[in-house]
């Protein structure tokens, strides 16, 4: 190997759901070839085949959803990830084609780079026993479903009963997520980094329910006590649970947090002013 080639192992997977994913892979197949260790590259998303290949970096075609779901299924062996925006928003994918072969070497090689992001085991128990367990980077949600009347949750925080909410439901989220769901539900926003979770309840039948902040370490139970026969724990927007009367469902912050490589370009809230105009005067 060359010794302009870094010897970091890399591994591309792109979303095969995804239009011009196909071709823009076969041609970042062959640039990363000729700069680092390319262990290998596939059009899914099994992130086993990086796990055994022993992948150091993992480039990410696609968007935030396609993202999302790596973070997800890599669980407990969180590798950098290397985020290429082929969608829409590209929070978490925030490199542009161009801006990774541009940045390439540093993409690869700089840990000074690799952002931490906290992220939740969320388990649901049934008369006892574990029905369904995730992980979640941006939230959970626990959201009325059909025939959308109003549902009932008992929230505990570390075993103490902190209230009873009414409503469409509520979400748990974590700081990435802050500007997700819970931003569309009135939730307030978290700087990345913030180890805290945020629980904004869902169109609540009280005026006293806000969003509220609690600390990252918190244990937080949700017991289903009026539900309809659809409603769901979701998972990301993308992985969902059908709930019964009496469920329980547990959510605590993950031992081992996302590892996201951030764009060199661009500061923290670069994509928060750009793409939701924050801050900026009405026109």
């Amino acid at each position: 190997m060359s010794d302009s080639v870094s010897a970091r192992r890399v591994f591309i997977l792109g979303n095969p759901d995804k239009d011009s994913v196909a071709r823009t892979l076969a041609e970042l197949q062959q640039f990363a070839a000729e700069r680092c260790d390319l262990v290998g590259a596939d059009l899914g998303l099994d992130t086993r085949k990086a796990v055994n290949a022993g992948a150091e970096a993992i480039i990410v075609l696609g968007g935030d959803g396609t993202l999302l779901s790596v973070a997800r299924s890599l669980g407990a062996e969180q590798i950098p990830l290397i985020g290429v925006n082929l969608g829409r928003l590209g929070f978490l994918a925030n490199f542009s084609v161009e801006e990774l072969r541009a940045h390439f070497d540093r993409a690869i090689d700089d840990p000074a780079l690799i952002e931490t992001r906290m992220m939740l085991d969320v388990s649901v128990y049934r008369e006892g026993q574990a029905c369904f367990s995730s992980r979640a980077l941006n939230d959970c949600v626990i959201q009325a479903g059909p025939p959308f009347r109003s549902i009932a949750l008992s929230m505990f925080l570390d075993e103490q009963k902190l209230t009873d909410v009414g409503g469409d439901g509520v979400i748990v989220s974590t700081p990435t997520g802050s500007t997700a769901h819970n931003l569309s539900a009135g939730g307030p926003i978290l700087q990345a980094g913030v180890h805290a979770i945020v629980l904004t309840p869902l169109c609540p039948h009280s005026l006293t329910h806000k969003p509220l902040v609690v600390e990252y370490d918190s244990r937080i139970e949700i017991v289903a006590k009026e539900i309809n026969p659809g409603s769901m724990v979701t998972i990301d927007g993308q992985v969902s649970h059908p709930l019964e009367v009496d469920d329980r469902t547990v959510i605590t912050r993950s031992a081992t947090p996302l590892r996201l490589v951030r764009n060199p370009l661009y500061p923290n809230w670069n994509k928060l002013v750009t793409k939701f105009r924050w801050g900026q005067s009405p026109r």
